[in-house]
């Protein structure tokens, strides 16, 4: 009988099912609604969730990666030249720097949260583990049509 007398008026005369289905949904609000307000929107919060992503997402992993594979595009007596000086005169602290202050300035703290979770997993990983032949297939047709539109403004 006190626990009867403990629940608030409307629970006391629900089924049990019923009372758990309340419970449940109750407790999926509090959920749902935490994680709204504890991650609140601002330089700090970005700059946290933008270290967290390159910490999961390592640009000197990604650029020697991707230095990797676009040295197969060139010719093969310049491929271990062309690696040498992408791994060795890129300044990958000032370009960790510059993707922060980036991420900070162009992202929310939710899709910062949202690419080092994804970026994090499994397929994310495996995802990252593509991009430097992603990026070394397409490099050639981006830097074709930067040279045809450089062209034409020149004319």
């Amino acid at each position: 009988m006190l626990k009867e007398l403990a629940l608030p008026a409307p629970l006391r005369y629900q089924s049990r099912s019923m009372k758990q289905k309340v419970l449940v949904l109750l407790v999926l609000t509090v959920c749902a609604w935490s994680s709204v307000l504890s991650a609140p929107d601002t330089p700090e919060t970005r700059r946290k969730e933008a270290e967290r992503y390159l910490q999961v997402s390592p640009p000197k992993a990604l650029f020697e990666d991707m230095a990797d594979k676009m040295a197969g595009t060139l010719p093969a007596d310049q491929r271990e030249q062309f690696k040498k000086v992408m791994t060795t005169q890129v300044d990958i602290a000032a370009l960790s720097k510059a993707m922060t202050d980036a991420m900070v300035k162009n992202f929310t703290t939710e899709e910062l949260k949202a690419l080092a979770d994804f970026y994090g997993s499994p397929v994310g990983k495996s995802a990252m583990q593509k991009f430097g032949a992603y990026m070394a297939d397409i490099m050639p047709v981006v830097q074709a049509e930067i040279m045809k539109a450089a062209a034409k403004m020149n004319h």
